[in-house]
């Protein structure tokens, strides 16, 4: 076991590494006064920056989480290391030899875990850079050459090579003192018949740094037909890498992000270099995964979240990218910042732009036009056949919600009259109406804008509220009782398709996921529904259904509800045959069930009412009901078609 740290060699390292100069590596500061920074907590989501900075104390607190301590605290909070591993990692910072008061200098093999797969990381950065200029790495340089990269691009950015023999990085990297249980965990190495071999082999590499500008993996990209793996292999997880929590470029765009106040989010690896090759030093890209919180995040303290942020998204114009652009639409209320959406002609990539067009082609690109909500909208009203009265209805159920979201009442109200042009609904202010109550139903309810379904999308039709009735439905979040009767056709259908959602997603997704927790009528079904919707939806089911199911349980309340997603996730099916035609059908029983609800209760609240309705409140519940007979014709008409 390795020593003590010395005690004096501690307080020079905390002396030696100014807490501000560490802090700003994470997030931006700005002056609080009384010679204090300040800047958005990374320890806890919030709007406005509680979390200080004190250089001449050297300390830093958050008055919102209570978080607190000098530098060292802070590195080992942050990064999650022991006591000494962060001063091991600050005194490497700092130029400081540590001294050990029990065991001498500290053996390499004894340092904590993170330094050393930092260490190995480094190290075979430094081997790819080297073997890029190796006569096989031929094949790599041309690739880069034919995208427009020259070697001093390829060395800003550190790109390099991985020979394509079975072990050539991982004996290098035991003869840097490395063992074979510290490369098999970085996932450098894996373990092959004979001991560990090359992850990466014959692939052009990206390092991946994090936000301190460490190297905590690699993105690998194909270059061979031979190569039978996919296109592009990226490093595992790890306990230094984890592919939600890192961007690619963040360690070079950082400080640009920061004094712009604009970050651009592409792609690809290429992208990010055309982009900062082009002028577009705040470019940034995820590694092999969809933008999500855990970026939003990282974003969010580098932007300061102040009123002239902007973050601008690229993707491509065909179907996946339209498709990455409303899923990143999803968690746009979680940015203070406006969100922009670029694509450029022809649905070139900014790579493919650079090379087409030039470098002004790609700064211009990236120039704020349309906003997201924009986007997203259009995309929305588009999935709809217009010319029917149920694909209008179904149109604004969807849209309306996504309106409800736009921050500012003023730029929400425009919009609102825009969706009614988009839609074909003359009647103006009823699409006004009906976006306010849906804002207003997300505040009362403590939500983001959405309701309860994904994507933007309204509560059920059962929600929609016309003049004569404003209570909203609250969404449980735990049943308040079993209240399970499988000889009711209600619940036999809910259940049927929770297990369709949490079993086989592809079969109901997209369409279950724009379903509202307050369409399923039995509460425990209702509190499940809640916990696929927290867990990304069913459409997250599509890639590892095992994490998915997982992410499912986690976000239970309660054991209650924990052990009812494990009962429904093994259930057999009630039906013989399990295809789209049976999940269309009860995809279909459920919404019509909830449609006629809603139209029993407004027809209700006008008949207990009587004369006292206002005229206004009276024909807005009427329209209403109409919309609602028509969307029940056309899924009694057309099945799973008129979804």
């Amino acid at each position: 076991m390795a020593g003590r740290i010395n005690d004096d060699d501690v307080k020079a390292v905390r002396d030696a590494v100014p807490i501000d100069s560490v802090v700003s590596e994470y997030l931006q500061l700005r002056n609080a006064g009384g010679g204090n920074l300040k800047g958005l907590c990374p320890f806890h989501d919030e709007k406005s920056p509680s979390f200080q900075v004190s250089p001449g104390k050297g300390l830093f607190h958050c008055f919102g989480c209570q978080e607190g301590g000098d530098t060292i605290a802070f590195v080992m909070k942050i990064d999650h290391l022991s006591f000494s591993e962060t001063v091991e990692r600050l005194a490497a910072k700092a130029g400081i030899t540590l001294r050990y008061e029990e065991g001498g200098y500290n053996p390499s093999h004894q340092r904590g875990e993170r330094i050393r797969l930092i260490e190995a990381h480094q190290a075979a950065a430094e081997f790819y850079v080297h073997q890029l200029e190796s006569p096989e790495a031929e094949i790599g340089r041309k690739f880069l050459a034919e995208r427009g990269f020259d070697q001093d691009a390829a060395t800003h950015f550190r790109v390099g090579y991985s020979p394509a023999g079975w072990d050539h990085l991982t004996r290098y990297l035991r003869g840097k003192g490395f063992s074979d249980k510290e490369l098999i965990t970085s996932g450098l190495s894996q373990d092959g018949r004979r001991g560990p071999i090359d992850r990466f082999r014959g692939r052009l590499m990206w390092p991946i740094s994090d936000t301190a500008g460490e190297i905590v993996g690699f993105g690998a990209r194909k270059l061979r037909d031979d190569d039978n793996g996919p296109k592009y292999l990226n490093t595992p997880e790890t306990p230094v890498y984890k592919k939600s929590q890192v961007l690619y470029g963040i360690d070079l765009a950082k400080k640009d992000i920061a004094k712009a106040s604009r970050a651009v989010v592409v792609e690809g690896y290429t992208d990010v270099m055309a982009c900062h090759l082009a002028g577009v030093t705040t470019a940034i890209a995820t590694c092999g995964t969809a933008f999500g919180n855990d970026h939003i995040k990282i974003l969010r303290r580098l932007l300061m979240d102040n009123g002239s942020a902007r973050v601008i998204f690229t993707f491509d114009g065909d179907s996946a990218g339209q498709k990455a652009a409303l899923r990143a639409f999803e968690d746009d209320q979680k940015f203070a910042a406006e969100t922009y959406i670029a694509i450029a002609p022809d649905s070139m990539d900014p790579c493919d732009l650079r090379l087409a067009k030039g470098d002004d082609a790609v700064r211009d690109l990236v120039e704020p036009r349309t906003p997201l909500f924009e986007f997203a909208l259009r995309q929305i009203v588009g999935r709809y056949d217009l010319e029917t009265p149920a694909g209008r209805a179904a149109a604004l159920d969807e849209a309306a919600a996504v309106v409800a979201k736009i921050k500012t009442s003023s730029v929400q109200r425009e919009v609102a009259v825009q969706l009614a042009g988009l839609v074909g609904i003359l009647d103006q202010e009823f699409v006004v109406h009906r976006v306010a109550q849906l804002a207003r139903w997300a505040r009362d309810k403590g939500g983001d804008g959405r309701g309860e379904g994904r994507g933007g999308r309204a509560p059920g039709p059962q929600d929609r509220r016309g003049g004569a009735s404003h209570q909203a439905v609250q969404a449980p979040t735990a049943p308040s009782g079993p209240a399970l009767n499988l000889r009711s056709p209600a619940h036999r259908t809910e259940r049927e398709l929770l297990k369709l959602a949490l079993q086989k997603p592809a079969l109901v997704s997209p369409a279950f996921d724009a379903y509202g927790v307050d369409e399923f009528t039995a509460p425990p079904y209702a509190a499940v529904r809640q916990c696929i919707e927290e867990a990304g939806g069913a459409e997250r089911g599509l890639g590892d259904n095992r994490e998915y199911l997982v992410a499912v349980m986690d976000a239970a309340p309660n054991n209650t509800v924990r052990s009812l997603v494990t009962e429904l996730a093994v259930e057999v099916f009630m039906g013989r045959t399990i295809d789209e035609t049976y999940a269309g059908m009860q995809l279909v029983h459920v919404r019509l069930r909830a449609v006629d609800r809603r139209i029993n209760e407004v027809q209700g609240s006008l008949a207990r009412l009587g004369s006292n309705v206002a005229p206004d409140d009276l024909a807005a519940a009427q329209n209403e009901v109409w919309v609602l007979q028509q969307y029940a014709q056309s899924l009694r008409a057309k099945g799973a078609d008129a979804l």
